[in-house]
């Protein structure tokens, strides 16, 4: 573990934000977000409100800033304009900059504005190459769009590129996955993201489900896509770094390590949570509710809470075990001042056991079988009051 590892996650000077643009074009069937349809929805005003959310801010020098959604590129141009323009005005940005990106929505003009404001990273949702299965997500773009897109990035100067891909979908095949896969890695990209389909309330696919409309891989088909996953990238010049992510040297995502290693955040817009002076919140989601709160008070805060030290240590492990290198005991001591053996000891034991993780040196880590039931991991390290 480097000294710069090993002092990530003790400071509490907030250098990250992150900011949700909740509208899109078209509603995706497996999309949980906070999101609208974009047509007739109050956009100006909505960016006003978040201008103002954003003006709050105590720090100003970031290290990483990521705006998501929804789908930030559904924007016109000139409110994209204004957008950035804002978060210039208001920030400065020292490190990693990305914007999420729609393939079809991220024209010429668009990508050469976003990289003429200092965006650096692109992250599409591409989810899969097969045009069937992209009718299926209810997805808006097409094949060619996807590499029409990373083209136009790559013109524009823009250096770091992450493709979304998805697995376990209904009517995907191990062979579709393996095909999305091996297209994806032979592109000029730098990282990749790939999640399961988790049915969440409230999407399409929950409703359809719930009606018996929708059928889905087994559990053992998608263990065995993730397996694939794997594989296939330790062939490639890609590394694991993360349960669902994988780089390229010098492209892992920073603002997302922010969160794995348990740190402070901005969380600005509808929906939106944050992490700032050791309070967790979200925001009201309805945007008419976050833009007249806004107006009323400058904040738009929903929830808000304060983990105690048993859920911060908690959580500690949860979000660090995600990671390939894992959570570091002497980090783990520096931040809680307790061991970590005296806290989850037993724990620890158990899943060294089961080889579901590794302990070596200063670091604890999940072994890829661990990575394969990674959420049973977690769970193990709940702690009953």
């Amino acid at each position: 573990m480097d000294k710069k590892s090993e002092k990530r996650g003790i400071k509490m000077t907030v250098q990250s934000a992150y900011i949700h643009i909740p509208f899109c074009v078209r509603i995706c069937t497996y999309c949980d977000f906070n999101k609208y349809f974009i047509q007739n929805q109050p956009v100006d005003e909505y960016l006003d409100a978040l201008i103002t959310e954003m003006s709050t801010a105590k720090y100003r020098i970031l290290k990483t800033m990521y705006v998501g959604g929804g789908t930030p590129t559904a924007l016109s141009i000139n409110q994209l304009e204004r957008l950035l323009k804002a978060i210039r005005d208001t920030f400065t940005i020292t490190g990693e900059y990305t914007f999420e990106a729609n393939p079809d929505e991220l024209t010429k003009e668009k990508v050469q504005l976003l990289e003429k404001y200092g965006v650096k990273r692109i992250s599409m949702g591409v989810q899969t190459f097969k045009p069937e299965l992209l009718s299926v997500l209810g997805r808006t773009h097409n094949t060619e769009d996807i590499y029409t897109s990373v083209l136009n990035a790559k013109n524009a100067g823009i250096k770091s590129i992450s493709l979304d891909l998805m697995y376990h979908l209904p009517k995907q095949t191990i062979e579709d996955f393996e095909q999305s896969l091996d297209l994806a890695l032979d592109m000029d990209i730098q990282h990749i993201s790939s999640y399961g389909l988790i049915l969440e309330p409230k999407t399409q696919f929950y409703n359809m489900y719930r009606k018996g409309l929708l059928k889905l891989p087994n559990e053992d088909l998608g263990a065995d896509m993730y397996q694939l996953l794997m594989s296939k990238i330790e062939q490639s010049p890609f590394h694991q770094y993360e349960i669902s992510n994988f780089a390229l040297d010098g492209h892992e995502s920073e603002h997302n390590k922010v969160y794995w290693f348990n740190e402070e955040y901005y969380g600005f817009g509808a929906g939106a949570s944050g992490y700032v002076d050791g309070v967790r919140y979200t925001n009201i989601n309805p945007v008419n509710h976050y833009i007249k709160a806004i107006n009323k008070e400058s904040k738009a805060i929903l929830v808000s809470n304060k983990p105690s030290l048993t859920e911060r240590m908690e959580e500690e492990m949860f979000l660090g075990l995600r990671l390939n290198e894992g959570v570091s005991s002497s980090r783990f001591k520096k931040k809680f001042d307790q061991s970590i053996e005296s806290v989850f000891g037993q724990t620890i034991n158990n899943l060294k056991e089961k080889e579901l993780i590794v302990e070596k040196n200063d670091v604890i880590a999940l072994t890829n079988r661990g990575k394969v039931i990674g959420n049973e991991v977690f769970e193990a390290f709940l702690i009953n009051d």
